[in-house]
């Protein structure tokens, strides 16, 4: 899974120090604009880097905050930065949101009207707005790039900078001129952001931009808010149908491969009345943009889509990312699924997998015009491809395998947040006979054929193929008659995607024996595969832990008026209220403009502005469910750090120590709950409390401790169900934790 070493990367330099008067500073500017406590790590780092000027290349995933990195510093130091971003629609939406948080922020670009570009421009010149945002094409104009050295332009921003790189997922020629920049404003900072980034894209985006000395700051590439699936594909429309009917009313992007792909799995979901649109590069831009548009501003509620769509999507509430097929790379899919929860909220991201989507990708690229069969770039592709091939197998916990595959090193034993860690997969059972009889047949078909033509064999079938090649006389034709063709054919893909048979790249599949493959043939090596999975019928669990406390009903009618405000102002919902800050006025339901300016993500102007309708609302529902205000946190809630970087899991253990709960240490150290109950596992762990009862109360801890006696398989789910699912995966881990460490094990309680 993890890609061989090249050269090295930029090193990750360290952070620039704290000072105390710009800490404030940032604190101050955060809080009144945007109504935050803290910040996400590297955030601060990040922030500061543009205060000072110093070159940065900022990389942090999808979801991870980059926007608020070069939005804060022009404020703190009263200058204009510049913005570049590729997409129209992107410099918009993020404009707007500015402009309802009371920031000052303009863009300039082609899709305005003459009268309001010219109007735009005098208003910039003249320093009125802290961010300009536009094109690198409008940027790159020399008598542009002459009023911008009249204002004194000291810093520039360029997101979405993988666009640079020949070597990032969506390559643009027309960044490569952003080189320039350097040279025609040689006093002035540049700043590179993206969210995917492997080590070959980060050494080209600080080539190709000429940073001097830059800050180079990588964040975590795990995201615990999402849960990842990957389900054998059998029906890819009534597989899609089954998972978006577990988000209903809630948004949902699902990616095909192909334009004719998009469009009849949208009439299919339309036809069975889900709100649902096509999106692709052969519409026509007004089409696209009326469709994203429609997305955006919550008229839809699922955009089916091929890889065209995404750059310039800044919806935040995206529940679920379904892939109708496997992507092409890790890259993609990363960025793709990334989509997902990018409010921190919980959200999953399924792939419905066949190893037939490899061989189609073959035939796709080797038909490219770019690359043929024996070009370096399409063995290039052919073994990104292959990458993933593997991550679809469920052979280990899927978060540590995406986080390990971007040279990260990822901690917790398991993450509860992918279907090989919350046991949804097959047991694994010895399939030594079963792959014997398969490397066998494709040994005597001749190494010639692929997985379908194997399967056939194998099932004893009556194909024009077996009849052509007469391999009704093969000794291996019919040893199988019993196992379902999708599960023989999967089986064989399995055994490619885990190196025991070798997949043409020709675009045709065939499959031929290697090492591997004899050793299993002359029983020199065993081989155990995972039993077909069960459909999953259930939400991320991570969802139980964010609705705590909510009230549906109150969080809908905010929704509904969120949307109303919005549609007044011809703006997607989002840019009012998030839904992570709808759920938190759900929760604490202020009856007062004072209580709401509490809550997370309302600064000044948006109290201003919105705070009376919203109190109002919240007061009216209230009164007619018999509600009352639910602002107090708890009484040993410890308080949320100030502006740094939390010490991720030493931090919690001081909190634990305390007897703070998974609750209180997820609010004050701005981590997911999921995250967090890792933490408190390892504590209990490493530091064998002898009680865990701040946790686990006395009457659960005893069943749970009693179930695992009955158990002989040491596993979390057959105990979860033995208990009928009323007591958590997270306090049954954490009573198998205690007891295992506790010096005496025969007690349910130490």
């Amino acid at each position: 899974m993890n890609r061989p070493p090249a050269k090295r990367p930029p090193p990750i330099t360290a952070p620039i120090a704290p000072s105390q008067s710009a800490d404030t500073a940032i604190h101050a500017v955060v809080k009144k604009y945007w109504g935050y406590e803290t910040l996400r790590p590297l955030q601060a780092d990040a922030i500061r880097a543009g205060i000072v000027q110093r070159d940065s290349l900022v990389v942090l995933p999808t979801g991870g905050g980059k926007s608020l990195c070069y939005q804060v510093p022009p404020i703190v130091v009263d200058r204009t930065d510049v913005v570049v971003s590729p997409l129209i629609s992107l410099m918009k939406d993020q404009v707007d949101g500015l402009r309802q948080c009371g920031y000052p922020a303009a863009a300039l670009n082609s899709g305005m009207a003459d009268e309001e570009r010219r109007t735009t421009y005098r208003e910039a010149m003249a320093g009125k707005y802290r961010l300009l945002f536009m094109a690198p094409e409008r940027l790159m104009h020399d008598g542009f790039q002459d009023a911008l050295a009249r204002l004194n332009v000291r810093a520039f921003a360029i997101d979405e900078a993988h666009c640079i790189s020949h070597w990032g997922h969506d390559f643009r020629p027309e960044y490569r001129r952003l080189s320039q920049l350097k040279h025609r404003f040689p006093g002035a900072s540049i700043h590179a952001y993206t969210a995917t980034a492997t080590d070959r894209v980060r050494r080209d985006i600080v080539s190709q931009l000429g940073l001097r000395d830059p800050s180079i700051l990588v964040g975590d590439f795990d995201r615990p808010n999402l849960t990842f699936r990957v389900i054998l594909r059998d029906d890819a429309y009534g597989q899609t149908r089954e998972i978006i009917a577990r988000h209903e009313r809630e948004a949902v992007i699902v990616y095909c491969i192909s334009r004719r792909n998009t469009e009849a799995m949208a009439s299919y979901l339309l036809a069975d009345g889900v709100k649902a649109a096509f999106y692709h590069a052969g519409m026509t831009p007004n089409d696209r943009r009326k469709t994203q548009d429609a997305f955006a501003r919550e008229e839809i509620d699922v955009i089916v889509a091929t890889v065209a769509f995404g750059m310039g999507i800044d919806r935040s509430n995206v529940r679920c990312v379904i892939h109708a097929a496997m992507p092409k790379s890790i890259e993609h899919y990363q960025q793709e699924a990334g989509r997902a929860g990018r409010d921190g909220l919980e959200a999953e991201c399924i792939m419905l997998y066949s190893p037939g989507d490899a061989v189609r990708w073959q035939k796709l690229l080797s038909g490219d015009t770019r690359s043929d069969g024996g070009d370096a770039n399409y063995r290039a592709q052919i073994e990104l491809m292959q990458h993933l091939q593997s991550y679809c197998q469920p052979v280990g916990c899927r978060h540590r395998r995406l986080v390990e595959y971007f040279g990260q090193r990822y901690e917790k034993p398991r993450c509860d947040a992918c279907d090989v860690c919350l046991d949804e997969v097959g047991d694994m059972v010895d399939a030594t006979e079963l792959a014997q009889k398969i490397l066998s047949c494709v040994a005597r078909a001749g190494e010639r054929f692929g997985a379908t033509h194997i399967a056939a064999v194998l099932r004893g079938g009556d194909t024009e193929m077996i009849r052509k090649w007469n391999h009704r006389s093969l000794s291996t034709y019919g040893l199988l008659p019993d196992l379902p063709m999708r599960e023989l054919t999967a089986t064989i893909g399995q055994l490619a995607d885990l190196g025991y048979l070798t997949r043409s790249t020709d675009g045709f599949g065939t499959l031929s024996l290697n090492d591997a493959s004899w050793e299993v043939m002359r029983g020199r090596r065993e081989l155990r595969l995972p039993r077909a999975p069960q459909p999953v019928t259930r939400q991320s669990r991570g969802g139980e832990i964010s609705w705590e406390g909510v009230d549906r009903g109150l969080f809908e009618a905010l929704r509904q008026l969120c949307k109303s405000i919005a549609d007044e102002r011809g703006v997607p919902p989002s840019v009012i209220f998030g839904d992570a800050s709808l759920r938190e006025m759900a929760r604490n339901r202020p009856h007062s403009e004072a209580g709401f300016r509490r809550l997370h993500g309302v600064g000044e102007a948006k109290l201003a502005e919105f705070g009376r309708q919203f109190v109002a609302r919240i007061r009216e529902y209230c009164a007619a469910h018999d509600l009352r205000e639910n602002l107090s946190p708890p009484p040993s809630a410890p308080p949320r750090p100030p502006l740094r970087q939390c010490a991720g899991a030493a931090a919690a253990a001081k909190m634990f120590a305390a007897g703070a709960s998974i609750e209180e240490v997820a609010t004050a150290l701005d981590r997911a709950p999921s995250t967090v109950a890792g933490y408190l596992n390892d504590y209990v762990r490493r530091e064998r409390p002898a009680s865990i009862a701040a946790w686990v109360n006395d009457a659960a801890y005893a069943r749970v401790a009693a179930a695992a006696r009955q158990s002989d398989s040491g596993r979390l789910k057959p105990i979860f169900e033995a208990l009928g699912g009323e007591i958590s995966y997270n306090e049954i881990r954490l009573v198998l934790s205690h007891v295992q460490t506790v010096a005496d094990q025969s007690s349910p309680r130490a």
